[in-house]
């Protein structure tokens, strides 16, 4: 739940009232949409018949929804041959939708001031108020608020909300998502009100145990009230003490915005950072007389942040190497939708998985994501857009982008300036025109326009190398890189010296990274200062892309694309898979940052008559298993990671062999399969100091359910993440085994997901019936507005069905 509010949040339901306390000036608008997908003709109408129309509680995302008229290898769950977007955007449908919504404002409420917000809307969208258009955006993934008293009725009148929601075209290099698929706020004010996106905390500096801080705030009068008003600042820490106040005096002449500027210190502060994400809060109170007028709270860290090559990037004081992943904003099984819930789940899987740092590719993410950086502790890298003028797709940004560029990259900035988690703002990703002159003055007009608004933080891209037409020669980067604080490099760890020695002077970091170069990148981040961190693409499987990370075997002279075509429609180069699951390639990566000391996986063999080709976002197809029936004397793979020197490797206690690691921390052996137990042990010196087992499992003996959460809160927008797994006797998970299940719920929740994490499996994504993924599944149940008991049962041919239940409050 938001804090920027006094009292708790009210939602409003239907034809539902404003009824908030006095200060509860932001309140959720989320419930009681009506929604129709397509072309509507008049839906911008008060009086328009939208009685047949679906009613839905946001966030929604009508491309994850299964389409119509399905029909097998052509329209399965959500995915269709006619995607417009094809493998780029995972084999999904967009098109045009409509949302209309009423509401009331009491007869107590009249003279207010009244605002819409809405997080996000995908992609270009109008906004009519009684028939009247009060807005449009063109950008998906901005954040845009307006006015909308002017167009609201009388009090005690019903008023019409409609908006228009365009997805057309090729417009997207990966899942996107279609519609209102973040949260929508009705915020309520007095004619004269602090601007909220207008205030702005920050740390000037901590010296001998104290925080010298600046807050910037802005009162707009748009009333043309006057006279004499109290502005007071109290900054509390987070178990609700005082922590510092001040108060001005202020006139107010008719039509008029003041800004105005407090400096606090703050003894002995508790710091933010990921180890320790502690939060304040500034409550800012507009008063006339004894009056209260307007009061926002808004929660913030103190830290400091500094970069340079000797020390590289300095959180309060302390070098911090980067462990990075890049990330897109969908959330797997629940497509594009952000759900709080959601964004603050997969924030804790990466934490778990040892990442501090998240780069937002290639876009700006919902305030819940947000939030969920600065409660949890994740450095957070903030990208604006993935393109300029310069387009990558026919019907993408780069048709608005000289327009609407500054008032984006402005929204951006207000809204995500006070977020202790953000170190830097990155103004772009690969873009096309990076290297030319045009390229470079786009750049420098970016970062000035950040600089209006927020000077604390470090301009940033991430950057490719350049090739011409014929790859013949490689380009200088010159004109792409002038103008960045710090200079983000995609996929070119080989560069780092050689740019070095070009720019003495220059902070760098690889802004994307793949798996099987982790080591080469990794190593650089430890050995040169002025190298900051790595961010793989990506920390978790994604929608769209399809194929990017596919690993298949082909015919020797079989050419593999880039991308793979139906039924391919997830990335499949996470190090962590599209349930959340670790993959082979995040084990790896704990070995490199030195969060185990030894690991082990095996190789599936190759098809008889094929090779094996791994895409360069890709990883070999490994697997923490010990068992392959029907593979008996079959020579397999084994690769034991470790950054100690020297492995030895024992099958059922009889000694395999031993090998010296190589530079990338690997050492591969050779073994005849045979079931029972595989153990690895690494050694330094004549030291054992590590080891590692997979043993062979039993038979299918048991469904096993899991739930992240067994307590909902009954708001209908909390949720619980339920794991489905086959295991044996002993627990021990099947990894070989991808049978059908069949899924029931009751109660007062609904499943809003469910599937596998199969790139290629489209008849179990979203369905009740799906099949395991290597032995796993996974349910999101969605809470009801109703307190009670939500039961999950699934079940599959001869196991015995298994129930668990939550409980919603």
């Amino acid at each position: 739940m938001k804090k920027y509010l006094l009292f708790i949040l009210i939602t409003l339901c239907g034809v539902g009232t404003i009824q908030a306390a006095k200060f509860n000036r932001k309140v959720l608008f989320d419930n009681d949409w009506r929604f129709s997908l397509g072309s509507q003709t008049g839906a911008e109408n008060p009086d328009f018949d939208d009685s047949g129309w679906r009613i839905i509680d946001l966030p929604h995302d009508w491309s994850i929804e299964s389409l119509k008229n399905q029909f097998p290898d052509s329209i399965v769950g959500p995915f269709s041959k006619a995607s417009i977007g094809g493998f780029a955007t995972g084999q999904t449908v967009g098109g045009e939708g409509w949302y209309r919504k009423t509401f009331i404002i009491p007869k107590e409420k009249a003279g207010k001031r009244y605002e819409l917000y809405f997080e996000g809307i995908y992609n270009q969208s109008e906004v009519w108020i009684n028939g009247q258009k009060a807005n449009i955006n063109v950008y998906g993934y901005s954040s845009f608020r307006f006015d909308i008293t002017q167009y609201c009725n009388p009090a005690g009148q019903k008023n019409t909300i409609a908006v228009k929601v365009l997805n057309e075209g090729e417009n997207s290099r990966w899942y996107s998502g279609s519609g209102i698929y973040r949260h929508v706020w009705m915020i309520t004010t007095e004619p004269i009100y602090i601007r909220e996106w207008s205030t702005f905390i920050t740390t000037k500096s901590i010296v001998e145990d104290t925080a010298h801080m600046a807050v910037s705030t802005t009162i707009i009068n748009g009333a043309n009230f006057t006279g004499n008003y109290d502005v007071s600042v109290e900054f509390f820490s987070k178990i609700g003490k005082r922590a510092s106040e001040a108060t001005k005096n202020i006139s107010i002449e008719n039509s008029e915005k003041q800004e105005l500027f407090f400096n606090f210190e703050i003894k002995n502060p508790v710091l933010w950072s990921p180890a320790t994400p502690n939060l304040y809060e500034a409550k800012i109170t507009l008063k006339k007389e004894s009056e209260i007028i307007d009061q926002i709270i808004i929660p913030f860290g103190i830290r400091t942040i500094k970069f340079s090559v000797d020390k590289g990037f300095e959180l309060n004081g302390n070098t911090m190497l980067l462990k990075g992943g890049c990330v897109h904003h969908a959330n797997g099984l629940l497509g594009a939708k952000a759900f709080d819930r959601a964004e603050e789940r997969k924030i804790e899987l990466l934490k778990k998985n040892g990442f501090n740092a998240v780069r937002t590719a290639h876009n700006p993410m919902s305030e819940s994501f947000m939030n969920a950086c600065d409660r949890l502790g994740m450095i957070v890298i903030n990208e604006a857009f993935d393109q300029w003028n310069d387009k990558k797709n026919p019907d993408d940004y780069h048709q608005y982008f000289e327009a609407w560029s500054a008032k984006d990259i402005k929204n951006l900035v207000l809204r995500d300036r006070n977020h202790p988690s953000v170190i830097m703002w990155s103004i772009g990703n690969e873009i096309s025109e990076r290297i030319t002159e045009k390229g470079r003055e786009t750049a420098k007009f970016l970062k000035d326009e950040i600089r209006k608004y927020d000077n604390s933080r470090p301009v940033t891209a991430g950057v490719n190398k350049y090739w011409n037409k014929d790859r013949s020669a490689m380009l200088p980067l010159d004109n792409a890189l002038v103008n960045l604080d710090i200079s983000g490099y995609n996929y070119m760890w080989r560069f780092f010296e050689e740019e070095h020695e070009k720019w003495p002077g220059r902070v760098m970091y690889s802004s994307e990274s793949v798996a099987t170069e982790a080591a080469q990148n990794w190593d650089k981040v430890k050995e040169l200062p002025y190298v900051i961190g790595d961010f793989i693409w990506t920390a978790m499987d994604y929608l769209g892309e399809s194929g990017l990370g596919s690993t298949i075997d082909v015919d020797p002279e079989e050419n593999v694309h880039q991308f793979q075509g139906w039924p391919w429609f997830n990335a499949w180069c996470g190090d962590l898979d599209l349930i959340g699951f670790k993959k082979p390639q995040s084990y790896y990566r704990d070995v490199l940052w030195g969060e185990r000391d030894i690991i082990m996986a095996v190789e599936a063999p190759v098809a008889e008559g094929k090779i094996r080709k791994v895409s360069f976002w890709g990883w070999p197809e490994e697997s923490l298993s010990w068992t392959f029936p029907g593979l008996e004397g079959k020579t397999l793979n084994v690769n034991v990671y470790s950054r100690l020197p020297k492995v030895k490797i024992y099958l059922n206690d009889k000694f395999i062999g031993e090998k010296a690691t190589d530079d990338k921390y690997k050492a591969t052996f050779e073994v005849p399969y045979q079931s029972g137990k595989l153990k690895a042990i690494a050694i330094s010196g004549e030291k054992q100091v590590a080891e590692t087992q997979l043993e062979t499992v039993g038979k299918p003996a048991a469904i096993n359910l899991m739930a992240d959460r067994i307590q909902l809160r009954a708001d209908g927008q909390d949720l619980s993440y339920v794991s489905i797994e086959l295991v044996d006797a002993n627990g021990n998970v099947i990894l070989n085994d991808n049978r059908g299940i069949k899924i029931n719920c009751h109660g007062v929740g609904q499943i809003i997901g469910s599937g596998n994490a199969s790139p290629t499996d489209m008849k179990s994504f979203g369905s009740l019936e799906p099949n395991l993924f290597r032995g796993r599944a996974m349910v999101v149940v969605r809470s009801g507005k109703e307190a009670g008991k939500i039961k999950l049962i699934v079940s599959s041919n001869e196991l015995p069905t298994t129930e668990i239940e939550l409980r919603s409050k």
